[in-house]
């Protein structure tokens, strides 16, 4: 699944895809980066286009086309046909320098499962060689969050999808309640940096540009969540170096656990022993055949017997990619960490398969 375009990655486009639950300010957030990112022109692909989805003062004039010209100079599409074919079409006319924009947001209906639009980004040369996927941004309602997760699993998805988790309307609930949602959104997604935003204040340098779907050194899972699920390392492996994965939730025990059981959660497998090289791809490849359809998003720092550096891994459904990270430095605790996040997963099975592919 990793990129192995020519183009080198600072020349290719980066795409951010904006979900999350119905009405939970997808669109004001939106709005909000058209008029506040400065100096960026911007191409929105919009999959829900109507009067209620880019703001008039931004509009030019609409068009029964495709795209539409914004007042800002960002250009604005619907996408009728093919995300895909869309994709395409953008990079055909900004090559041909009918159009000028330097990054692509995608929102999504707010009952849109991500991982087709994440899968578009690796499946297609003409996209996969031109745009960088950058991250998955879900929005979620804190007054509502709770009910539409218990009713809806495409909400669950996009928790479990997300590089970043935006909380609205904070004020309209009890910290108790936040605090249950926050939870229950953590068990779900261990992985994404969770932050409450009002009415779309949130800070644009934490949306855009975070490299969420890059193969590299990071992997933070939420401490509380490797707490409750591996206690006996709480104090392992923590990356404190990257200031944009503040916690200051308490350890306290979560007495909502067992009200909800989600169709998406998360598991952590972490392991001290080298894997065995051919025996780890053989079972990746046999778990990504079966449980592809379920998997959301999986992702890996792993040790691996006779291979001098960390080796990176992550993939979408049934699309998995991994290459040589840096090197292990002198006297540096080697370590395996890795985080499965799907539908249904059976915890079980993965991390006994996990356990006989480390080299004996």
């Amino acid at each position: 699944m990793a990129q192995t375009s020519p183009r080198p990655l600072e020349e290719m486009v980066p795409a951010t895809i904006l979900t999350g639950f119905l009405g939970a300010g997808k669109t004001t957030l939106l709005k909000r980066i058209l008029t506040e990112y400065h100096g960026k022109r911007i191409a929105v692909i919009e999959n829900e286009f109507g009067p209620e989805s880019i703001d008039n003062d931004l509009l030019v004039e609409v068009h029964d086309e495709e795209i539409i010209e914004l007042s800002n100079g960002c250009v604005c599409c619907t996408v009728r046909g093919d995300l895909m074919r869309t994709l395409v079409d953008l990079r055909k006319r900004r090559e041909a320098g009918e159009l000028s924009f330097e990054r692509v947001i995608i929102e999504t209906t707010g009952m849109a499962n991500p991982g087709p639009v994440c899968q578009t980004f690796f499946m297609d040369d003409e996209v996969a060689e031109y745009f960088r996927l950058d991250s998955v941004i879900t929005l979620v309602d804190a007054k509502h969050g709770m009910q539409t997760l218990d009713n809806q699993e495409e909400a669950q998805k996009q928790v479990g999808f997300a590089d970043r988790i935006l909380i609205s309307k904070k004020d309209l609930v009890t910290d108790e309640e936040f605090e249950a949602l926050r939870n229950r959104l953590i068990r779900i997604n261990p992985r994404a940096h969770i932050e409450a935003v009002h009415f779309g204040e949130a800070d644009l340098s934490k949306i855009i540009d975070i490299s969420g779907f890059n193969l590299n050194t990071i992997l933070d899972i939420d401490p509380q969540f490797l707490a409750q699920t591996h206690p006996d390392a709480i104090h392992e492996h923590h990356d404190h170096g990257h200031d944009h994965h503040h916690h200051d939730h308490d350890h306290g025990h979560d007495h909502h656990h067992h009200a909800h059981s989600d169709e998406i959660g998360a598991f952590v497998f972490q392991s001290n022993k080298p894997f065995d090289p051919m025996r780890l791809e053989e079972f990746l490849g046999g778990v990504v055949q079966v449980y592809g359809p379920d998997l959301m998003r999986y992702k890996g720092i792993l040790y691996m017997k006779g291979i001098d550096r960390r080796m990176l891994f992550q993939g979408v459904h049934m699309l998995m990619g991994a290459e040589p990270g840096k090197p292990w430095a002198p006297g540096e605790k080697k370590a395996t960490k890795m985080v499965f996040i799907g539908r249904k997963l059976p915890q079980d099975i993965f991390t006994k398969g996990l356990e006989q592919c480390l080299a004996k």
